[in-house]
């Protein structure tokens, strides 16, 4: 009875968020306590819920000021020279243009949010594929790509959603899998490197002078066309100053994305802001004190320094209010549901029928099995509906074969980079709309890549033992 109520509260959950009928937010609360009830262990909800709580909220802490601290370093500036230092990388070479767009969103995904990272790199990046002409597609599919990897990061979303659904902590799953999700990134620019080739070899080297590239010349890989519903930029040369300019040193009006004017910036505290930002990063990696310490103290000392006024400190954290609810929001409703399938028996129920089906070969490689399985899972469904909803009970199946649950939430991670061209995330349509790109062909595009580069941290994580 258990095994049929979990698995039926599961397909109901996934079912109401991927139609979009409930909000993950409500279906984490509601749909777990409709079925405790329904398992008629309802007495005992509020104990399922508190010891899901309690197990949480380290992770609720470390996101919500990850999410401040990087929030406020794109406000004070810090990432503004990268931006500038990309486009002047750039020029207008097509094969230097795609490379830095996978830089570029490489960098900026360190904030752990997909919709900042792909507003900021189509904002920079836009102006110079539409004055080349070269493929809008490429754009999208390589930044998107690119945050996939980095998306991996402890306060992006799956790590924490690993962490939380397993109750491990998100250190112990992110750092031994650097180097894999490396292998994946340097994958990411190996590609951006060979299709920059091939808008090299279709468009040439070019030098963006006062004309606007004919509309002939704005196409995309697959066969659409990318400049469709594209409005014209004018003919000002790159740089924002007069005459010709091949790319040099003025990127003047090409930083949209992040205005030079904007009152939040604070110069005059950037090598503090980098030296911090730095510190934070290696503290984590070498586990000096718990993520969500670091980033406590983190975000207080950046606001405290870059802001010393508090009515300016207030402004920072509202700007930034709606991402902190939304995604602690999230993880404290997620302990209604793990704790219901945990307090119940439903989880266990489950997991044994499962190891029942899996064959006895398969049952020592469900890592493997997880990571190949991450791909179609996370791109067909949502990361809430895959982290809490299916790999409790794949970590359960791999536990009775002697798989670790820390080998269990590495390979889970494997399929971001497919995940995030899924059209159940929100982020990809700020992407292919701020670019003016159809998401089919956005999708016929990058799926098979995306894939390989999957595929390919997978092969990594298995190489260095971490899966």
């Amino acid at each position: 009875m258990l095994t049929i109520l979990g698995f039926a509260m599961i397909a109901t959950f996934l079912v109401l968020i991927m139609t979009k009928k409930m909000s993950p937010i409500a279906a984490l609360v509601l749909i777990p306590a409709l079925f405790c009830v329904a398992a008629g262990k309802g007495a005992h909800l509020g104990d399922y819920v508190i010891d899901g709580v309690t197990g949480l909220a380290p992770t609720a802490a470390m996101l919500m000021f990850a999410i401040v601290y990087f929030g406020v370093m794109i406000d004070v500036g810090l990432f503004d020279p990268v931006v500038r230092g990309i486009l002047r990388f750039c020029r207008a070479d097509p094969m230097r243009v795609v490379v830095g767009t996978a830089a570029l969103a490489a960098i900026v995904s360190l904030d752990g949010d997909g919709s900042t990272t792909f507003m900021i790199t189509v904002s920079a990046m836009y102006p110079l594929y539409k004055r080349l002409g070269m493929s809008l597609v490429v754009m999208t599919g390589v930044a998107a790509m690119a945050n996939g990897v980095m998306n991996t990061v402890p306060w992006g979303g799956p790590t924490a959603r690993a962490a939380t659904a397993l109750k491990l902590d998100a250190a112990d799953i992110f750092v031994p899998m650097i180097p894999a999700l490396l292998v994946g990134l340097l994958g990411v620019l190996g590609l951006a490197y060979v299709l920059g080739l091939r808008e090299r070899r279709r468009l040439g080297a070019l030098r963006i002078a006062d004309e606007e590239p004919a509309e002939t010349k704005e196409t995309v890989l697959v066969g659409a066309g990318a400049g469709a519903g594209g409005g014209r930029l004018g003919k000002r040369p790159v740089g924002g100053g007069t005459g010709e300019a091949d790319g040099g040193d003025d990127d003047g009006d090409l930083l949209k994305g992040l205005d030079p004017d904007r009152p939040t910036l604070r110069p005059r505290l950037y090598w503090f802001n980098a030296l911090l930002t730095g510190t934070l990063i290696t503290a984590m990696i070498l586990e000096v004190l718990p993520i969500p310490v670091l980033f406590l103290l983190g975000a207080a000392l950046a606001l405290s320094v870059n802001y010393p006024r508090l009515p300016d400190q207030k402004a920072r954290i509202a700007a930034h209010a709606d991402n902190v609810l939304n995604v602690s929001g999230m993880v404290f409703a997620a302990a209604v549901f793990t704790g219901v399938l945990q307090g119940t028996g439903m989880i266990d129920s489950m997991a044994g029928r499962l190891v029942d089906t899996v064959p006895e070969g398969l049952g020592p490689h469900m890592a493997l099995v997880t990571g190949v399985l991450s791909l179609p899972l996370t791109y067909f469904m949502s990361n809430d509906g895959f982290y809490f909803g299916v790999l409790p009970v794949l970590a359960e199946a791999g536990a009775a074969h002697g798989v670790t649950p820390l080998e269990m939430a590495r390979a889970s991670l494997v399929g971001q980079p497919l995940h995030m061209s899924s059209p159940l995330v929100p982020a990809v349509y700020v992407l292919v709309g701020m670019a003016r790109v159809e998401f089919g062909d956005h999708t016929r595009f990058v799926v098979k890549w995306a894939a390989l580069t999957c595929l390919l941290i997978l092969a990594a994580g298995i190489l260095f033992g971490t899966i």
